[in-house]
């Protein structure tokens, strides 16, 4: 589980009574696809015919573009973790953290799955001994392709759930 109980205001949209602008919701969307895509890769040599969790990035991507419906961008997320439901290891994890990313546009709060599974699947993917080493690493690389205008709001979320994200924030 990588939601809270209660939900953060500051991640539901103005429109639905919380505090989050269309314009960080956009980034934060783009920002859970730069996670996944960059762990994709673990995926997709294990699965090469199998692009449910690309086709999720893309659509996630998209509708931060405004190209495509939430919705159409929810079910490819729901694809994209179909993919992952018979792996294990780091292609297991690549694939959630694709399908985390899609349903950033649905729910916001969803930014820190793909951030936490794509952890995940670089700790997996990493040689033994090596795993948490790999997993600060990538956590590093993820918060510096954090826009400025999410920055605080990111890691401020990543303080307070780090306990139910495995504790992968720890960088």
């Amino acid at each position: 589980m990588i939601l809270p109980k209660k939900r953060d205001p500051r991640f539901i949209t103005v429109r639905r009574g919380g505090t989050l602008q269309d314009a960080n919701h956009h980034l934060l969307t783009i920002w859970a696809a730069d996670c996944a895509q960059h762990v994709l890769h673990l995926f997709e040599e294990m699965q090469p015919n199998d692009d449910r969790p690309r086709r999720a990035i893309e659509l996630t991507r998209a509708w931060a573009r405004g190209e495509t419906t939430m919705s159409q961008s929810r079910a490819a997320g729901g694809h994209a973790m179909a993919a992952a439901r018979d792996l294990s290891g780091a292609a297991r994890h690549a694939a959630y953290a694709a399908g985390q990313a899609a349903v950033v546009a649905h729910v916001a709060a969803h930014e820190l799955g793909a951030a936490a599974y794509a952890i995940k699947a670089a700790r997996a993917a990493a040689p033994e001994g090596e795993g948490e080493s790999a997993g600060r690493l990538e956590c590093r690389w993820q918060r510096d392709q954090l826009p400025e205008a999410i920055r605080e709001l990111v890691l401020d979320d990543q303080r307070l759930r780090n306990d139910i994200c495995w504790f992968v924030f720890d960088c």
